[in-house]
C-alpha cells in the first residue's frame, strides 16, 4: 500500500467547525489588534452581501503566504460578529497535526482543508471561508501582486455544487506586498525535504527568508563552524517563521461581492470558475484606485 498525503489529511479531526473560543479571542485581541490596525489598517466592505442564514462559501484570493490577510479577517470578523456568527476557515491540514498550531486553529474556528471537513461544516449550516488558490496563489512572486490565480482549482465549486450553497466572492487587495516573495519553487520543497513529505508542493523564496538564511550561514562561517550555520539556515526556513513574517506595512482592503447562487453555478464548472475569478480580478483592480 502506497502512502498518500491526501488520504492521510482526510482523516484529520475537524473538531467543531466554526465554533470559536471567545475567551481565547479576548486574550488574543490585545496582542493581535494593535499590530493589525497599525501595520495593515484593514477595511471590510460588502457585509450586506452575506446571506442572512444558512450555509455558504466565502471564496477569496490568497496573497503574501496568508499571514496578514488571515490576521485581518480574524480581527474584523471578531469585532463585527463576536462568536454569534460562525465561520469555518479552511487551513492546511499539516497545521492541525501540531498540538500548538492545531489548538490555535481550532480556537478561531478553523478546520482542515479537506472534503470531509467541508461536508461536516456545511451539513451543520456553518459557512466556509476558502482560498482555492492555496500555496500556488499565496506564494506567487511580488510582481504578480494584483493577479488572481487559483491555478485551475475547482474543488470549491464541487463543494458548492454538492451542497447547493451560494458563493460569496471576497476580494483582497494590498496583502501581497507584506511578505515580499521573489519566487515560488517546487525544487525547494524537495530540497527542504519535510515540505514535500507533508504534501506541500511549493515553498516561497521570500526576501526575509533569504536574508535570514544568509545571516545564519555567514555567522557559522565567522565562528569557524560553517556546518552549524548551515543547520541554523535550514531551521530558519523550516521550523522558524522567519521566511513568512509579514514585515512590510500595507493598507489591506477586503470587499465582499454579490453572491453567486447555486443555480448560477450549475453544472458548467468552467463557466462558474471564470465567473468567480473574473469577479474577483475586476474587484482587485478596482480597489487599487
Amino acid at each position: 500500500m502506497t502512502w498518500s498525503a491526501r488520504a492521510f489529511y482526510e482523516k484529520t479531526d475537524h473538531g467543531a467547525p466554526g465554533v470559536a473560543d471567545a475567551a481565547f479571542l479576548e486574550r488574543l485581541e490585545p496582542w493581535l489588534g494593535p499590530y493589525v490596525r497599525t501595520w495593515f489598517r484593514p477595511t471590510l466592505e460588502g457585509l450586506e452581501h452575506l446571506p442572512a442564514d444558512g450555509a455558504y462559501l466565502i471564496v477569496a484570493n490568497h496573497s503574501g503566504v496568508g499571514v496578514a490577510e488571515i490576521s485581518c479577517i480574524v480581527l474584523l470578523w471578531w469585532q463585527r460578529f463576536g462568536v454569534s456568527r460562525p465561520l469555518a476557515g479552511f487551513g492546511h491540514p499539516i497545521g492541525f497535526k501540531f498540538p500548538f498550531l492545531g489548538r490555535i486553529a481550532r480556537s478561531i474556528g478553523m478546520i482542515p482543508s479537506t472534503y470531509r471537513a467541508a461536508d461536516a461544516a456545511l451539513e451543520q449550516g456553518v459557512p466556509l471561508l476558502l482560498f482555492p488558490g492555496g500555496d500556488h496563489e499565496a506564494f506567487r512572486p511580488i510582481w504578480q501582486a494584483n493577479r488572481v490565480d487559483f491555478g485551475g482549482r475547482k474543488g470549491f465549486l464541487r463543494i458548492a455544487q454538492k451542497h447547493g450553497v451560494p458563493i460569496v466572492p471576497l476580494a483582497i487587495q494590498g496583502s501581497h506586498v507584506t511578505t515580499p516573495i521573489l519566487w515560488r519553487s517546487r525544487l525547494l520543497a524537495w530540497l527542504l525535504v519535510w515540505p514535500r513529505l507533508a504534501g506541500v508542493k511549493r515553498v516561497p523564496v521570500t526576501l526575509l527568508g533569504l536574508i535570514a538564511f544568509a545571516a545564519c550561514v555567514a555567522a557559522g562561517i565567522e565562528s569557524g563552524h560553517p556546518w552549524l550555520g548551515g543547520i541554523a539556515g535550514y531551521l530558519s526556513w523550516t521550523l522558524l517563521p522567519s521566511a513568512f513574517i509579514a514585515f512590510v506595512p500595507s493598507r489591506i482592503s477586503l470587499r465582499l461581492l454579490p453572491p453567486i447562487s447555486a443555480t448560477e453555478i450549475g453544472d458548467d464548472l468552467d463557466s462558474a470558475y471564470a465567473r468567480v475569478t473574473g469577479d474577483l480580478q475586476r474587484a482587485v483592480h478596482a480597489m487599487r484606485r
